[in-house]
């Protein structure tokens, strides 16, 4: 760009952002900001602690991401050299009130049931581990630092099949074998625990996660419901070496023992009798799939009728462009003005209400995964950019379509319904998918903070934050349709002459 066309474009710039700021649209933008502070600021004042006292803190890993880590722990003391070997006879499971009837507690193993030997840093939630189980549904498996699965032998054991397990340690390596007789051994995988100190805990562990599964409501969308469930493994032939002669101990690695069927049935814990071990558990160990999902989720519910907003300025724009002769260069610089408009007020609503919202849902009591700061400037910088292209679209439809009521139609029909349709369990999980794949909605990825693990059951769905596409992906689909509808060209005018100014 030469020097004498630069004063030209911040003259067209100039012009065209003062033709922009008519009070009408200046205050829907207002308007538009304030539905997305507004509602987030009521939700999260109103939402507080169900806790009887203070909430039990979320473990943090070492690595500063949230992990579930609760389960039940028969442990001792081992140095630096050495490790337990354990036949797992049997693996057994309580589930309690699980569908199609919801009348009676059942006998059974949810997918993730696990029990098994394990080795880790003390008895701190979150402390670095390795742990050697036989699950519910997935056979043995090697887990170590919440984050890694590996699977172990021949693929489809049964709890019922009784297995030898073996975890050995030699400074910070840490061994995992399995054996079918206790004599012809595997070596299921090998993980380095760095930073382990001299003693560590060993020992056998059970953990059970919650029973999910989906009620079906609407269109065919789905909402989560999560049962109570306890998982027992049965071991003899406990062996340790490496460690001391001392007894061992039994604790709870995170709160236990405090819903009606352990206090009155059946309590997590450790029972041992003529050498066999019964060890019973709740809870999991793993990464916390939701990290930060839920927060953004509960700190910007107006975000869809801000959407509605924002494309309806902007398409409205457009049909005025349409009515009056203009080049493609002007064109081009109204709808950046229209562009620079929707980000400025996106990032005023959004860096708001996200952190405002944080806060005070902190003060209330509620107990968040942390949002890492580039997360959330990630998410709130996201956002503005978003809500800036799919201005920019319905600004092209306005263009193109004339009508100053059917463009924004079709703009809210294409970018803004797919969104409000996706954020509520109304849809199939399935369609509200294909709609964030296909559609200008697809660009709304770049606020998720929900991560799939094969290893955590979850309801991975648009409903909850989880998008099918990564950020970088649905930004890209949004790009597309914004250059799409930018070049399209405009039909000609067929109605009446725009009337002359001033």
């Amino acid at each position: 760009m030469s020097a004498t066309e630069l004063p030209r474009l911040f003259c067209l710039l100039r012009r065209e952002w003062t033709a922009f700021r008519r009070p009408g649209r200046l205050i829907a933008l207002a308007v538009a900001a304030l539905t997305v502070i507004v509602p987030g600021l009521l939700f999260t004042l109103n939402t507080h602690s169900s806790c009887p006292g203070p909430c039990p803190a979320v473990p943090v890993a070492d690595d500063g991401s949230t992990v579930s880590d609760r389960f039940w722990f028969l442990h001792r003391d081992l140095g630096r050299e050495g490790g337990i070997t354990a036949r797992m006879t049997s693996m057994t499971g309580t589930i309690t009130y699980p569908p199609p009837e919801h009348d009676q507690i059942v006998q059974g193993l949810v997918p993730w049931a696990k029990a098994g030997i394990i080795i880790k840093d003390g008895t701190r939630q979150g402390s670095p581990y390795a742990a050697l189980m036989m699950t519910g549904s997935h056979g043995v498996r090697f887990q170590h630092n919440y984050r890694h699965d590996v699977a172990g032998g021949p693929g489809g054991v049964s709890p019922q099949s009784p297995r030898w397990l073996r975890l050995t340690r030699s400074g910070d390596l840490i061994t995992a074998s399995e054996s079918a007789d206790g004599r012809r051994w595997h070596t299921v995988a090998t993980a380095t625990l760095a930073g382990l100190p001299d003693t560590v805990q060993i020992g056998l562990f059970a953990t059970s996660p919650g029973d999910l599964t989906l009620r079906e409501i609407g269109l065919g969308g789905a909402i989560e419901e999560v049962r109570f469930t306890q998982a027992a493994g049965v071991f003899d032939n406990v062996t340790v070496t490496g460690g001391t002669t001392g007894k061992w101990a039994g604790d709870s690695v995170g709160d236990m023992n405090h819903t009606d069927w352990e206090k009155y049935h059946n309590a997590s814990g450790a029972v041992e009798k003529d050498g066999v071990i019964t060890i019973s558990g709740t809870g999991d160990i793993g990464p916390l799939a939701e990290e930060g999902a839920r927060t953004v989720e509960n700190t910007l519910p107006g975000l869809p009728l801000a959407l509605i907003i924002l494309v309806v300025v902007a398409a409205r724009h457009g049909t005025r462009t349409s009515r009056e002769p203009a080049s493609r260069q002007v064109i081009l610089t109204r709808a950046l003005v229209v562009a620079g408009a929707t980000f400025v007020t996106a990032l005023i609503a959004v860096g708001t209400a996200l952190p405002a919202g944080m806060a005070i849902l902190k003060a209330n009591g509620i107990l968040l995964p942390p949002l890492p700061l580039p997360t959330g400037a990630r998410v709130i910088l996201g956002l503005a950019t978003v809500l800036a292209l799919c201005a920019v679209t319905a600004y092209g439809l306005g263009v193109r379509l004339h009508h100053r009521w059917s463009a924004p139609l079709a703009a809210v029909s294409l970018i803004a319904l797919p969104f409000a349709v996706t954020a509520f369990p109304l849809l199939p999980d399935t369609v509200s998918a294909w709609l964030l794949r296909l559609t200008p909605a697809a660009g709304f990825a770049v606020k998720q903070t929900l991560v799939e693990y094969p290893q955590v059951t979850g309801h991975y769905a648009p409903s909850t934050g989880y998008f099918p596409l990564p950020g970088w992906a649905g930004l890209t689909v949004l790009c597309a349709y914004a250059a799409i509808s930018m070049l399209m060209r405009p039909a000609p005018w067929r109605g009446r002459p725009p009337r002359p100014r001033g």
